[in-house]
């Protein structure tokens, strides 16, 4: 409990809210270029190969994007988009590649979820 002569000595500092995806710049996605497209093996109890792509963003940062969903058709030098999110997983994943958009295809055959992999309605 506090007394008034605690508070008076150190007054309560609000807690300050930490910017995790920094490479953003605080917008909602940036545009990049893909520098290498590879594959990694997640953390101890996971072991499904997650697929990883090295991108230099528009801001001159280079950042590791997930590219999610089955599948994908990006390579060196493609555009993408990326947003945040974090791959739990994988160490140093703080990104995730926008399906869809510029050179990276949308999931073919998704039923569930496609708004998130950019599918039309069958």
């Amino acid at each position: 409990m506090s007394t008034l002569a605690k508070l008076l000595k150190n007054i309560r500092k609000p807690k300050i809210k930490r910017n995790r995806k920094k490479a953003l710049q605080k917008s909602p996605q940036k545009f990049g270029i893909c520098v290498r497209v590879y594959t990694t093996t997640p953390k101890k109890p996971n072991s499904g190969i997650r697929k990883i792509a090295k991108i230099r963003l528009s801001n001159s940062k280079s950042i590791i994007a997930n590219i999610p969903g089955i599948g994908h058709n990006l390579q060196e030098h493609s555009c993408v988009l990326i947003r945040g999110g974090r791959v739990r997983d994988v160490p140093g994943v703080q990104y995730r590649v926008i399906r869809g958009v510029y050179d990276c295809k949308p999931v073919e055959f998704r039923k569930s979820s496609r708004s998130k992999y950019s599918v039309k309605r069958a």
